[in-house]
């Protein structure tokens, strides 16, 4: 096989697209992967689009999965996950991505690297950049991934069938602490604007919530109209870089331009009344607290799925600037998170122990789908 055709799958995983990699198709050196990854996605684009690439423009088409061998024996496979920028030739590793998780388990059963039998399959899935196991949970008919089914999940057009993915202890998958500061709020300093009050939660990824009423927003602000003002998405990325600092992601604000994943920027706001993306008007009974996220510098138009467990285990732990934005009638189990998208349900399971908050599971439901297979081929 020529040097610049590489074997991949193409696939759909929640809201997100990713090529998916076989680790064995890869350089045994991986100082070697970020060129592939970076030349097969269609970076750097100064225009935007990729469109000399598989990628597609945003962060959320933007992505490479790669399943090799585990490395730790309570999981059946290793998911290590690329985030392309698209603008930069440049590979961020330090996070992971909930919605492609959820490709990962059929991935690994329709290649033949987990064996699987009966009406549903259980992988147990080691994601290496945060070091924490996802059990992905799905349907399978005659050996395989089953597709179709009547879920719906916002964002993405029809059905499908359920996966179900549990992060097992999602707590300081980024930075080793579940309050990467020891606080439930903190005022930041944020050179050339002053202090902003936040959050700082590491459950699944890094994230730092800020009310939208701090910005001058209403929190239903859909993602064109935040891209439209680049001085407040100038002024979320100064907030995302001291936050990365002040959690202990970066060293100092210069170097944490260069970490672009993490930490994502959650803008939060109590429950009202919205429009999605497709013309629907959200009522605000029909959420218990309104978010929006800034992923890698772009307004997403869903909501990143680990951003989404991050959310929700925030909103459990009292004190936080996101549970003061909670429905005052939330109920106990799943969260109904408000996004440009339409509602999302989460479950978040939050303790007390020993004074300290811990996280100890965190789960939702995403469908996922192999768009097709092949070979990339790489420019040169």
């Amino acid at each position: 096989m020529p040097k610049h055709a590489i074997p991949a799958v193409f696939m759909r995983g929640g809201t997100s697209k990713a090529i998916m990699f076989h680790e064995r198709d890869l350089p045994a050196d991986r100082a070697d992967w970020d060129a592939i990854f970076v030349a097969a996605m269609g970076s750097p684009d100064p225009y935007g689009r990729q469109l000399n690439g598989m990628g597609g423009g945003v962060s959320s088409l933007s992505k490479v999965c790669i399943i090799g061998p585990p490395s730790r024996p309570d999981a059946a496979l290793d998911y290590h996950f690329a985030q392309v920028l698209v603008r930069e030739a440049r590979v961020d590793w330090r996070g992971n991505c909930g919605n492609m998780s959820s490709a990962v388990g059929p991935f690994a059963v329709d290649e033949g690297l987990v064996a699987a039998g009966g009406d549903t399959a259980v992988v147990r899935i080691h994601n290496t950049n945060t070091g924490k196991i996802i059990r992905s949970t799905f349907g399978l008919e005659e050996g395989r991934a089953r597709v179709a089914g009547d879920l719906a999940i916002p964002g993405v057009f029809g059905t499908g069938a359920p996966i179900r993915l549990d992060f097992l202890d999602p707590g300081g998958a980024t930075t080793g602490r579940l309050l990467p500061t020891g606080q439930v709020r903190d005022r930041l300093a944020v050179p050339d604007l002053g202090a902003i009050e936040a959050s700082l939660i590491d459950a699944a990824n890094a994230t730092v919530f800020v009310r939208a009423a701090d910005l001058g927003l209403t929190g239903r602000e859909l993602p064109d109209e935040l891209e439209a003002r680049p001085e407040l998405l100038a002024r979320l990325d100064a907030i995302r870089r001291a936050a990365s600092v002040a959690m202990g992601i970066a060293p100092d604000m210069e170097a944490a331009r260069a970490i672009s994943t993490v930490p994502y920027v959650g803008i939060v706001s109590p429950p009202a009344e919205a429009r999605t993306l497709s013309g629907e008007t959200l009522a605000a009974a029909d959420m218990d607290l309104a978010a929006r996220v800034i992923s890698n510098g772009q307004p997403h138009r869903a909501l990143p799925l680990t951003v989404s467990l991050c959310t929700a285990i925030a909103a459990r732990v009292a004190g936080t600037v996101v549970a003061e934005a909670l429905r005052a009638a939330a109920p106990d189990g799943p969260l109904r998170l408000g996004m440009p998208s339409g509602v999302l349900t989460v479950g978040a399971e939050v303790a007390q122990e020993n004074g300290a908050w811990v996280a100890r599971a965190g789960g939702f439901y995403r469908t996922a789908r192999r768009l097709f297979d092949g070979r990339v081929w790489l420019p040169g």
